[in-house]
């Protein structure tokens, strides 16, 4: 049995593709094997359901979507209480011990490393959670602690406090000669010697949905990049104001993170309609309608939307950001690794920031 533990839509969308694509693998292989059948996979997939209403409603249409693909889905209410995560993990630990492989969407989740101390040398495979497994790849060949590219780096009383579990899941997420990393995703990364690099282009995806039917005007692709601290929150607004203007959009589909008073800032200052989906987006503009180009910021889309979307016409186009729209508070990692998540992405149109 594969056990997989997902705390974001979109991680269970990758680990659906992951599914998919070591299934087609093996159906490949299987006129090789004794008999010519393949070995059926067994996946258990395990929600550490978020408090977040947004979240909680993707991930339950994501699920629906992951039973009908065969998987057995296990919603835990891994946050509901002070008491809960003890008791997930004393309910989870005979599926850790039975598990051949783990199967995460998050290695920097304080949750998900606290599972890890638990799984031994069990095979391991990272699927995507964003741009966070560039990050989590290149701190691993760095032989770095983890820590989101976002947060400044400082220790507070919390971080010391959990520093042993952050320092074992480390030791967890780096392969060994007893324990197989795979990555499996669709960002750009150099992986360290001994994690083995699959890539997802969202295949199941493509076969599922689609292809869009496509309207005139753009779309636009919000970030949660001011909830984060990164980005400050009125010059965003100026910049989705001067590029829906540019652009002609019409539709701003926001990220689930994004606060409800940003988002009606955003749709009074610029009558863009404001879209909340109840799907990953890469399966919102699959299945369409989407407009004939896709505006984002620097983020996880502009990687995914173009092999999602290959082979329809519609254009990606992704805008800098300027470092004067970065607060005080933000990482001073922060303006590099965007850029890096920019200058990497392939397939797409760059647009300068708007002045």
């Amino acid at each position: 049995m594969d056990l997989a533990f997902v705390e974001s839509p979109v991680q269970l969308l990758n680990v659906l593709e992951w599914a998919h694509s070591t299934r087609s693998a093996a159906l490949s292989a299987a006129p090789a094997t004794a008999g010519g059948a393949a070995v059926p996979q067994d996946v258990t997939v395990v929600v550490l359901s978020p408090t977040d209403p947004m979240s909680r409603g993707q991930l339950r249409r994501m699920a629906e979507l992951a039973r009908d693909e065969g998987l057995t889905v296990r919603w835990q209410e891994a946050r509901g209480g002070k008491g809960a995560p003890l008791r997930t993990i004393r309910q989870l630990a005979p599926q850790l011990r039975k598990a051949n492989r783990i199967v995460i969407g998050d290695p920097f989740s304080r949750y998900v490393q606290l599972l890890l101390t638990l799984v031994g040398t069990k095979d391991l495979t990272v699927v995507d959670d964003g741009t966070a497994t560039m990050e989590y790849v290149s701190q691993v060949a760095r032989g770095e602690r983890l820590v989101r590219w976002h947060r400044r780096g400082r220790r507070g009383p919390r971080e010391l406090v959990l520093a042993p579990v952050s320092a074992a899941a480390r030791r967890r997420l780096s392969p060994s000669a007893s324990r197989e990393v795979e990555v499996f995703t669709s960002m750009p990364v150099d992986p360290p010697a001994g994690i083995t690099v699959t890539a997802n282009t969202y295949p199941w995806t493509r076969s599922r949905f689609g292809p869009p039917r496509l309207t005139r005007g753009a779309d636009m692709v919000g970030t949660s990049l001011v909830e984060t601290g990164v980005v400050d929150p009125e010059q965003y607004e100026e910049a989705v104001a001067a590029l829906a203007a540019e652009h002609g959009a019409t539709r701003y589909f926001a990220h689930r993170r994004e606060s409800p008073d940003k988002l009606h800032r955003l749709a009074a200052r610029t009558g863009l309609e404001i879209v909340r989906p109840d799907l990953p987006l890469e399966l919102i503009a699959r299945r369409g309608p989407i407009g004939r180009t896709v505006l984002s910021f620097p983020s996880t889309v502009v990687h995914t939307l173009p092999l999602a979307l290959a082979g329809t016409g519609i254009t990606v186009a992704v805008c800098d950001i300027a470092p004067e729209w970065l607060r005080e508070t933000a990482s001073p990692r922060a303006q590099g690794f965007l850029a890096v998540v920019t200058g990497t992405a392939r397939g797409v149109h760059r647009l300068p920031a708007p002045a």
